[in-house]
């Protein structure tokens, strides 16, 4: 599990833990893969602690001996690590642009590279990758961490073909989230006006948690979709792109930042972690608890997709496009 010390990775790692497994925990925090240690162990699985960075690809072939060495042969693997910049284009710095792809998309090829070879040898094995709905819908403020998940998407597809032609045993797929209520929001690295906000509805960790355990054990789908505003997302782009752009430049700035002015002072993860060290340990959560959703009835339905998928699939295409069209109308 990559990206394991905070956030959908932490949540991720526990509720693979609660069901007894044995977890390979990947991230650069000391402090959060500590608590991420504990909380797998008492949630009754098997941690094992392998500190790394991602875009290291040297490092990556190394965790995985590790990790086969001391836990066996690994089955399922989970990549969920990134970083991100909150900025207007313009004003990401291109040594910026270059790590957030390294980590949040490249991390992802290395990993996948160094672990692919062991899978294939054993010609079984589940690759998922935590994705989002900004794979397919970008939106401002966030342009280096939309290409690096639109690369994610392009990445996965293509190796999902290879598998297929090759007759392999191996499944690669995708879990597209909604906005999550992680710590990333408060450790971002930012130069808005305003502290950084996951764009409404907001869902807790642990749906996503179970959205990914539920994936790695059905990795024949290419991809799942979690929460309404995924499926509204997705499908209203693939019918009016151009309206959901208008619709974007008019409120995606405000809708992505609270009324709390930005602390300058505070650090960000970018270049080092911020719970490396005496650094804290964030945890699985954020700091919008009070705004989040603990359940998602789409994922339900994406369990079910036939035939209440479908029909649930165009019903919410129809609420979504008409929605769009109604507030672009009103401007």
């Amino acid at each position: 599990m990559t990206g394991a010390s905070a956030g959908i990775g932490r949540a991720s790692a526990i509720a693979f833990g609660a069901r007894g497994d044995r977890v390979a925990l990947v991230a650069r925090g000391t402090t959060g893969l500590a608590g991420a240690e504990r909380d797998v162990r008492e949630a009754g699985g098997t941690p094992y602690v392998a500190p790394a960075d991602v875009s290291d690809a040297a490092r990556m072939q190394e965790v995985v001996d590790e990790v086969e060495r001391e836990l066996g042969p690994i089955d399922t693997w989970v990549n969920a690590g990134f970083v991100s910049v909150f900025a207007p284009f313009d004003e990401i710095e291109p040594e910026e642009y270059e790590r957030v792809t390294k980590v949040t998309y490249l991390g992802y090829v290395y990993s996948t590279m160094a672990v692919l070879p062991r899978m294939k040898a054993r010609n079984r094995g589940a690759l998922v990758h935590v994705g989002s709905a900004l794979a397919y819908r970008s939106i401002p403020l966030q342009s280096a961490y939309c290409g690096a998940k639109h690369a994610i998407q392009g990445f996965h597809e293509s190796l999902r073909t290879e598998l297929l032609h090759e007759g392999s045993g191996v499944r690669t797929t995708m879990v597209q989230m909604p906005a999550v209520n992680t710590p990333q929001f408060r450790w971002v690295r930012s130069r808005l006006s305003r502290e950084a906000q996951p764009v409404p509805p907001i869902y807790q960790p642990e749906v996503a948690a179970r959205a990914v355990v539920y994936a790695s054990d059905h990795p024949q789908r290419r991809e799942y979709w979690v929460g309404g505003s995924t499926v509204l997302t997705l499908l209203g782009n693939r019918v009016a792109p151009a309206i959901l752009d208008r619709y974007l430049a008019r409120t995606g700035f405000d809708s992505q930042q609270t009324d709390e002015p930005l602390d300058t002072s505070r650090p960000d993860n970018l270049w080092e972690p911020v719970d490396g060290g005496e650094g804290p340990d964030h945890g699985p959560h954020g700091v919008f608890d009070d705004r989040a959703h603990d359940r998602s009835g789409q994922m339900w339905l994406s369990r079910h997709r036939y035939p209440v998928g479908i029909t649930a699939g165009a019903a919410l295409l129809g609420a979504g496009a008409t929605a769009a069209a109604l507030r672009i109308a009103r401007r």
